[in-house]
C-alpha cells in the first residue's frame, strides 16, 4: 500500500505558505494576532431559498451552502484541489491504483449522538447517493467492494484505476447520511429530511420558511474546542436591493453566492469594513451557458447553436452585467480545471456570420424581421440572471430569432428542466475539478434523463461519448489530456450548449469575520474555523 496523505503540522504550514489564493489557518491567524474566539451569531443570507437541506436529495447551489455546514464529506480540498482530512483522518491507495482505503476520524457522532462508523460510509456511498444523486452513481458504480474493515476503517476497489475519485468525497458530491435513518425508507421522502441530521460543526434547529434557517453548535463536535460560533442563521432575503442593505447597515454580516448583484461589488469594494474575494471556487469551478432543448427545432441544427454563439458579446456579459468577476467562457471545459485545452476557442460575436449560418440553414426573416421563435426560460437566481435573459432576447432579435421569456421560481425551473420543458433556458454547472466528474455528465447519451443536471439537452454523438470513455478510464494523464483535447474541439464546433462566462461569485463578509474562505470550497465551508474577531 502507498501512504497518500496522513498531515503533520509542517504539511499544514507548508500548505500555508504556498497559497496565494489567500489561505488562512489557524497558524496564521495566531501570527498575526488574531486568536480565534468562541461565541457569537453570523447572520448570513441565501438567495434562493432552498427547497430542502439534504444533499443529494437536492444539489442546487442554495441547498449546499446550509447543508455543508450540517453534513460533511470525507475528504476537503485546498485551493490547489491537493485533498485533506474532513471525516477520514488518512487513506491510502494500492499500488494498482484500484483499491482506497480510508481511516476515519474517532469518537464522530451523529447530531442524535448515534456513533458514525464504516457501515455509515458503505450505506452513504453504495446506497444513498447511488439511488438519489445521479453523478454520484455514474462514478460509483466504478466499485466493486466496499468493505468495513474495522468501526473506523473502510476500504473501495475498483474495477479500473480512477485518477479523480477522491474528487468525488467533498461533502457536496458525497455527504455522509446515517444509515440508522435513512436504510430501508425513501429517502427523497423521509420524514427526517424535514430535521437533516449530520456530523457537522452546526445542528439544525429551525427553519421559518420565507423568513430564516437557523443554525446551532454542535456541543459533541468531534474536533475539540470547535466550532468558535454558537449560531449561523441563513436569512432569506428575496430582493437585491434589501440584501444589499442588510449587508451594508450590518443586519447581515457575509453574503456570497447570489445574494448581491454584480453591480453592487464595486461599491462594497470601496467600503473599508468590508472584504471582497472571488475566491473559494476552486473545486467548483461553475460555467454558466445557454441551455439547449436539441429535440426542439431548428435547435438541433449545429449551424443555428454556431449563428447563435456567433450573436453573443461576452465581453459585454462579463464587463456590463457581471462588472468583470469572472471569464468569458472559451470551451466547455472552464481556464482553472485540470485538462482545459487554451487553444480552443469559441465562436467570435459576429451578428453578421451569424445571419449568414441562419441563411445557409434556410432560415429566412419573415416580415417582421424573425426567422423562429423559442421558448426561453430565464434562470430564477436573481436580478442580473434575469438582466442576462433581457439582454438575450435583444441579441438574438438582432439576428431574427426571437425569445420568448417565461418566468419561474428556482423549483419549478429545476422540475421543467428535468421534465424537458423547455427550448431554452439558463444554468451553470460545477466542474469539480475534473471534467470526467462535472463535464462529461451535460454530454454523453448514456446520461439523457429526465433529471435536472444530467444531459436534459438530450444531445448525442457516438465519438463524443467514446472520446469521454477513453478520458474517463484511462489512467494516464497524457492520454486523459489528449482525450479531453479532442472533445473540447469537437463541441466548440458543434455547440451543444452556448458556454457563456466561468463564474466566480463574489463572498462579502465584515472584516470581524474571520476564515469565511480559506480553502477551495469556499462557502461550502462546514465553517467550524469561521470565528468573529
Amino acid at each position: 500500500m502507498t501512504k497518500l496523505f496522513v498531515p503533520t503540522r509542517r504539511d499544514v504550514l507548508r500548505t500555508a505558505a504556498m497559497a496565494p489564493l489567500g489561505l488562512m489557518t489557524l497558524s496564521q491567524a495566531m501570527a498575526q494576532g488574531v486568536a480565534p474566539k468562541r461565541g457569537g451569531t453570523l447572520t448570513t443570507m441565501i438567495t434562493p431559498e432552498p427547497p430542502i437541506l439534504v444533499l443529494g436529495v437536492n444539489n442546487q447551489g442554495p441547498t449546499g451552502i446550509a447543508a455543508a455546514k450540517i453534513y460533511q464529506g470525507l475528504v476537503k480540498f485546498s485551493p490547489t484541489l491537493e485533498p485533506l482530512p474532513e471525516l477520514a483522518q488518512s487513506w491510502t491507495i494500492s499500488d494498482d491504483k484500484r483499491t482506497y482505503t480510508f481511516r476515519l476520524q474517532p469518537n464522530v457522532k451523529w447530531h442524535d449522538g448515534k456513533p458514525f462508523t464504516a457501515e455509515d460510509v458503505i450505506f452513504s456511498v453504495m446506497k444513498f447517493h447511488m439511488e438519489v444523486a445521479p453523478r454520484a452513481r455514474s462514478i460509483f458504480s466504478k466499485i466493486t467492494e466496499a468493505k468495513a474493515i474495522d468501526p473506523v476503517t473502510v476500504s473501495f476497489t475498483l474495477d479500473a484505476p480512477f485518477q479523480p475519485f477522491l474528487l468525488m468525497f467533498q461533502v457536496t458530491a458525497a455527504s455522509m447520511v446515517p444509515k440508522h435513518v435513512y436504510d430501508g425508507t425513501d429517502y427523497r421522502n423521509n420524514p427526517a429530511n424535514q430535521t437533516p441530521i449530520g456530523t457537522g460543526p452546526f445542528r439544525f434547529v429551525e427553519w421559518q420558511r420565507g423568513n430564516f434557517i437557523r443554525l446551532r453548535r454542535n456541543e459533541d463536535y468531534w474536533k475539540p474546542g470547535q466550532p468558535y460560533l454558537d449560531e449561523i442563521i441563513f436569512r432569506v432575503v428575496p430582493d437585491g436591493q434589501s440584501r444589499a442593505l442588510a449587508l451594508q447597515t450590518g443586519q447581515a454580516q457575509l453574503a456570497a453566492f447570489n445574494d448581491i448583484e454584480p453591480f453592487d461589488v464595486p461599491r462594497f469594494r470601496a467600503m473599508p469594513n468590508m472584504e471582497v474575494t472571488s475566491r473559494g471556487w476552486e473545486y467548483f469551478a461553475p460555467l454558466s451557458w445557454i441551455e439547449i432543448n436539441h429535440r426542439v427545432k431548428p435547435l438541433d441544427d449545429p449551424r443555428v447553436r454556431q449563428a447563435m454563439s456567433h450573436a453573443i458579446d461576452r465581453k459585454f456579459i462579463l464587463d456590463r452585467l457581471w462588472f468583470g468577476v469572472g471569464k468569458a467562457a472559451t470551451s466547455p471545459i472552464a481556464s482553472g480545471t485540470r485538462f482545459h485545452d487554451p487553444s480552443v476557442k469559441l465562436q467570435a460575436f459576429d451578428p453578421r456570420a451569424a445571419s449568414g449560418l441562419l441563411d445557409a440553414a434556410g432560415l429566412k426573416p419573415g416580415a417582421d424581421g424573425v426567422r423562429f421563435s423559442v421558448r426561453h426560460l430565464p434562470l430564477p437566481y436573481g436580478e442580473v440572471w434575469a438582466r442576462l435573459s433581457e439582454y438575450l432576447r435583444t441579441a438574438m432579435r438582432q439576428v431574427g430569432i426571437e425569445l420568448k421569456l417565461e418566468a419561474s421560481d428556482a423549483g419549478s425551473w429545476a422540475r421543467r428542466i428535468g421534465d424537458w420543458d423547455y427550448d431554452t433556458s439558463i444554468t451553470y454547472l460545477n466542474q469539480f475539478g475534473d471534467p470526467t466528474l462535472g463535464v462529461e455528465r451535460s454530454y454523453v447519451s448514456s446520461n439523457i434523463k429526465k433529471v435536472t443536471f444530467t444531459n436534459t439537452g438530450g444531445y448525442a454523438n457516438p465519438k463524443v461519448d467514446a472520446l469521454f470513455e477513453k478520458a474517463r478510464v484511462s489512467g494516464d494523464a497524457k492520454d486523459r489530456q489528449a482525450a479531453f483535447s479532442d472533445v473540447q474541439k469537437l463541441l466548440a464546433e458543434e455547440i451543444p450548449q452556448i458556454w457563456l462566462l466561468e463564474m466566480a461569485f463574489p463572498t462579502i463578509h465584515d472584516k470581524r469575520v474571520r476564515n469565511a474562505v480559506v480553502n477551495g470550497e469556499g462557502i461550502y465551508s462546514c465553517y467550524d474555523d469561521v470565528f468573529l474577531a
